[in-house]
């Protein structure tokens, strides 16, 4: 982590003082972006003082902003090992669709690269010991709960997905604090949701959330599983974000069911089985 200055930022964000949060904020929004800033350019974008982002720089371990540039510069670099997604209108379908696949894959390897294995181990404990699990999402994030609820009640677990705010919340007042919700959101911001994971903290339930880090939903949950991939409002750009918290989603399924032993996997193999009187064989 010492050498990833963007890790560094996310796990030491407690520990900075309210206006070098700021600035950790914005960079973890806009990092391509503040390698090309003047100090005072980030300071006017962040809200703060130009001493605070020194201030912030040198608490990251940097000698000053142009380390500090430079070091973000070389954890980018090697996170973007595909080219980002652009649509022109002359593209052709090979070109875009190279663009995409590109674009998705980096996201992933961005994820994979930042994800804290020790939080995942622990969100897998506490999905393994949970008596009842729920997946709560809207959107585009609604069909990765869906997806979870899918692959969760296969593993012999009371499973539900919503993505309904009012189900959302009949459904958290009833939850206890042997149950969890899995909370997925691309922005953690969306109000209902924030709402809706309220309720499930009053009721004394656990939340595991993905989302990004610094989000209103991360500071909410319990176990907050960071995925920030920050995604355009160009008409044309791909979710790669419902893509990670699938991927993200499949990580800690499999993580259950190997917490659950050779039982779970007999049980698998004849879910398994139940499916091939629905299937044409093969010619």
């Amino acid at each position: 982590m010492k050498d990833n200055i963007l890790e560094q930022i996310r796990h030491s964000q407690t520990q900075f003082r309210r206006s070098e949060q700021k600035v950790a904020d914005y960079v973890l929004s806009y990092a391509s972006e503040v390698i090309h800033m003047r100090i005072v350019d980030l300071a006017t974008e962040a809200n703060v003082s130009e001493p605070t982002v020194v201030r912030f720089c040198r608490a990251l371990g940097c000698d000053g902003f142009q380390d500090f540039k430079l070091r973000l510069a070389q954890v980018l670099a090697k996170e973007t090992r595909f080219a980002q997604f652009s649509m022109n209108e002359d593209d052709s379908v090979n070109d875009f669709t190279n663009s995409i696949f590109d674009t998705t894959a980096s996201a992933l390897l961005a994820v994979k690269n930042r994800i804290d294995v020790e939080m995942v181990q622990k969100a897998i404990s506490l999905l393994t010991s949970s008596k009842r699990v729920e997946f709560f999402g809207f959107g585009a994030s609604g069909a990765v709960a869906t997806d979870a609820q899918h692959k969760f009640f296969r593993l012999q677990m009371s499973t539900a997905a919503y993505s309904d705010p009012h189900m959302q919340n009949m459904s958290a007042v009833t939850l206890t604090d042997t149950d969890v919700v899995v909370a997925i959101s691309q922005t953690g911001r969306t109000k209902a949701l924030l709402q809706s994971i309220q309720l499930v903290k009053e009721a004394g339930a656990n939340v595991i959330a993905l989302c990004p880090s610094g989000s209103p939903l991360a500071e909410l949950a319990t176990i907050p599983l960071y995925i920030d991939v920050p995604e355009d409002t160009e008409i044309y750009t791909p979710m790669t974000s419902r893509i990670a918290h699938l991927v993200v989603i499949d990580v800690l399924a499999v993580g259950v069911a190997k917490m659950r032993g050779p039982k779970l996997a007999e049980h698998l193999k004849a879910v398994k089985r139940s499916l091939h009187s629905l299937r044409m064989p093969d010619s």
